[in-house]
């Protein structure tokens, strides 16, 4: 039975502690939160007794074999990253494996330390874009694997929240389709600095055209100005959305419904419920890093370096919308990123 561990006790940790209702292998057997009562209250909701405000000392007393890292990316209130001071500790501790919440980074400079991390430590970490599990996407995606839509040929994928909060997601989608090959060259255009002094520092708008080393282009689009407007009027996380075109058909993911053309089945479509499609997603995320801890081969999909080159992808179109010219892929992002954005923007 494996021994898991939740660090942080609001929002998406309630998703990840209910999925150890449906999985056998492990149980969820601690929680750490500085919030005393937002402690006691999630211990109380899923039952669970062991109880801490200090993550070392859980982790150290514990001994979990996962850890689920459910915190915002910067110290609330400030503009300090804590995706990487977080990690560390879990390194520290030698905490067999983590599943993190996105996004995995929010500028440049953590972006660097956490890859550094995922190069010197033992412990496998994921990030938890759990979208790649829905039930739904995952029978597109066999579809697609299966030659049903022939060679893809273009892949158009959107969300209308801001570049950081929602991108992950969705170019985590886009490697999915195409077996995580990494993207080599970008072209971006970037508007609006409005949330540049969020929590999560992005532009307001970015759109791109991408190229990965396995040759698929794409086109994305991230943002309320630009993206596709998928429900009417609904909040702009309801929005997220990837169209996989071939050479004879499509498959075409949205929030709550899909659609597709193979020349087998013709044109088909229908509703999804998201919040049942998302907990079994969660589960399924969650089992596969039990996997990945029972077996070296079988990998995460969305397992750290695939996510960190992801991000880098969105600095890339950043930075290529900053200084007006298409970005080869991988590239260290400059220092200071957001505040050169700010003054450009």
């Amino acid at each position: 039975m494996f021994k898991s561990a939740i660090l942080g006790c609001r929002g998406r940790a309630r998703a990840h502690a209910k999925a150890y209702e449906s999985i056998e292998r492990g149980t969820a057997a601690a929680i750490c939160d500085m919030n005393e009562e937002a402690l006691q209250e999630f211990g109380d909701s899923f039952g669970i007794d062991q109880r801490y405000t200090d993550i070392d000392q859980m982790l150290e007393k514990e001994k979990p074999d996962l850890l689920h890292i459910v915190t915002a990316p910067v110290l609330r209130g400030t503009a300090e990253p804590i995706r990487y001071p977080l990690m560390n500790i879990a390194s520290e501790h030698k905490v067999p494996a983590v599943i993190i919440e996105k996004p995995i980074a929010v500028m440049g400079e953590d972006w660097r330390q956490i890859r550094d991390l995922s190069e010197q430590s033992g412990t496998k970490f994921a990030v938890n874009t759990q979208l790649h599990f829905h039930p739904q996407n995952l029978a597109l995606k066999k579809d697609v694997a299966e030659g049903k839509i022939g060679e893809i040929k273009l892949i158009e994928a959107s969300s209308r929240n801001p570049p950081v909060d929602q991108a992950p997601h969705v170019l985590q989608l886009i490697s999915s389709y195409i077996n995580n090959s990494r993207p080599v060259k970008v072209m971006g255009q970037i508007a609006g600095k409005n949330q540049l002094a969020s929590d999560q520092p992005s532009p307001d708008n970015a759109t791109a055209r991408i190229a990965y080393e396995n040759g698929v282009r794409t086109s994305v689009a991230f943002g309320p100005e630009m993206a596709i407007r998928v429900l009417p009027d609904t909040g702009n996380h309801r929005h997220k959305r990837v169209c996989v075109f071939g050479t004879k058909g499509f498959v075409h993911w949205r929030f709550e419904s899909w659609e597709k053309y193979t020349p087998e089945s013709g044109y088909q479509s229908g509703d999804l419920d998201y919040s049942e499609q998302d907990a079994v997603a969660q589960i399924g995320l969650t089992e596969a890093m039990l996997d990945w801890l029972e077996d070296e081969g079988k990998v995460h999909p969305t397992n750290l370096k695939q996510s960190l080159a992801e991000f880098n992808l969105l600095l890339g179109i950043y930075q290529s919308g900053s200084i007006r010219e298409p970005i080869d892929l991988p590239f260290d992002p400059p220092d200071k990123f957001i505040e050169q954005m700010q003054s450009i923007l």
